[in-house]
């Protein structure tokens, strides 16, 4: 006879019948464990009756337990995945709600959210009305929903540009990080940059509203710098944490569900294809599943909660690849032929990514985009060219429905509209020359820094 906990529970919501699996409800709901667990008479019914529920939030629920996606696009659909997430205890359902937000349903789900006391989804779905347009803000019902976003920090614009070690230069003005100030149209200083830390070839991330730098190289050797460093824009600190356990430069660093991911990089001119995992609540690296293939600099973004590389392979291929958590395995996500099909960057949008690689003929002065759609696979072509940063291959940033790009003459923002991106308006160029990387940050209230001079260019 088969154990109890592989026995299917019949559960009964709203007049419909489904079965499910009784380890996965008692894994990942914590209505369902505490009544399993009670030794209450229903636990040891074969059938359980939720008529508070809806079936179809029931289903969405097992839905997203069980590893599937469901699209969420009528408001009740929502609605009903909000309350079976609140009634349930189902955390893995709340974070499938937060990765699922969009500036057409972050108002229904703030609310929701907040009158079914989903505390994380709320606190997400406001964030991102914080950082959307007045309208978005506009169309929220309760008080203290407005209240709550409104007293929050938008996100800035964070620039990180290339300056390693050197004598003579440690107290170099430039070795600085940058944010731009909207209003005033201006680039000013957020933190100097610690003396020992490089930004040649280092990776950076924000995770938990902290900018973190990993590896970086200084002199001729390419010597890899020993310490990662981490800056809180809270308190306008930085601190120590300790590096991978493989020396890496020219990785990019990932901040996904909660850890630090460095991802491939070089190592004595030698490309790697190991990745490792910095939890910041532990303290320690670990490594975890190789890539494919050896790879530095390779282009990453975050989507729907998943997390995707750009990995470029001969023959003018692109192939897109997604790491899994719970496997601990980088799976094949969709492959694109192009010429000169190698890129620099890739940024994400609902549940598109934008691949950016080189303009025709080699132009490093311009570069062409092509969309990936994870729902249907389908890639496509944005029309125009997208102008690179002078000395620096592209950077960009998504915040809500606009795109950040960045170069010596203009920021330039984008609207996505569909899969197109529609020039919304120009500031400020970032004034210094070198390669840039870009973050967003939520800056603490207070006097703005000061302006972020001219250097010239060596």
């Amino acid at each position: 006879m088969p154990h109890s906990a592989e026995v299917p529970v019949q559960v009964w919501v709203g007049g419909q019948l489904f079965q499910a699996e009784r380890a996965l409800l008692v894994e990942h709901c914590g209505f369902f464990c505490g009544l399993f667990r009670s030794g209450m008479r229903e636990a040891r019914a074969a059938e359980v009756r939720l008529g508070a529920l809806s079936p179809g939030g029931f289903r969405t629920t097992l839905q997203v337990l069980r590893g599937e996606r469901p699209a969420l696009a009528a408001a009740d659909d929502l609605l009903q995945a909000v309350e079976c997430a609140a009634f349930l205890q189902a955390p893995a359902l709340a974070r499938f709600l937060e990765h699922s937000l969009t500036s057409d349903n972050c108002a229904l789900l703030c609310d929701a959210a907040a009158a079914f006391g989903l505390r994380d989804v709320f606190h997400s779905a406001a964030l991102f009305i914080r950082d959307g347009t007045h309208e978005l803000a506009a169309e929220l019902a309760l008080p203290e929903a407005r209240a709550y976003v409104a007293a929050l920090r938008p996100s800035s614009y964070v620039a990180v540009s290339t300056h390693t070690p050197a004598p003579g230069f440690l107290e170099d003005e430039s070795r600085t990080v940058c944010y731009l100030d909207e209003e005033e149209n201006a680039w000013r200083t957020l933190a100097a940059l610690p003396l020992e830390a490089s930004t040649l070839l280092a990776g950076v991330a924000t995770l938990g509203n902290k900018l973190y730098i990993v590896g970086g190289v200084r002199g001729a050797s390419k010597e890899v710098v020993d310490l990662g460093f981490c800056y809180d824009p809270d308190g306008g600190t930085w601190c120590e944490f300790p590096s991978p356990h493989q020396p890496r430069y020219d990785t990019v660093l990932a901040g996904f569900d909660g850890c630090l991911y460095a991802i491939g990089g070089e190592f004595q001119r030698t490309p790697m294809s190991s990745v490792e995992r910095y939890d910041p609540a532990a303290g320690c690296w670990s490594f975890v599943a190789d890539l494919p293939q050896p790879a530095a600099g390779v282009p990453c973004a975050q989507a729907c909660g998943r997390l995707f590389v750009c990995l470029w392979r001969p023959a003018d291929t692109t192939a897109v690849v997604e790491y899994t958590v719970q496997t601990d395995a980088w799976l094949p996500v969709a492959e694109l032929q192009r010429p000169q099909s190698y890129g620099h960057f890739m940024v994400a949008h609902r549940d598109s990514l934008y691949v950016v690689r080189n303009g025709p003929s080699d132009d490093f002065l311009h570069c062409a985009i092509d969309c990936l759609n994870l729902a249907t696979g389908q890639w496509t072509s944005l029309p125009g060219q997208f102008v690179n940063s002078k000395g620096a291959l592209f950077t960009a940033v998504v915040r809500g429905d606009t795109v950040y790009t960045v170069n010596r003459m203009f920021t330039l923002l984008y609207a996505i509209e569909g899969s197109m991106w529609r020039l919304l308006r120009e500031k400020a160029g970032f004034p210094r020359p070198g390669s840039l990387q870009t973050v967003l940050l939520r800056l603490p209230p207070g006097v703005p820094g000061p302006l972020a001079l001219s250097t010239p260019e060596l």
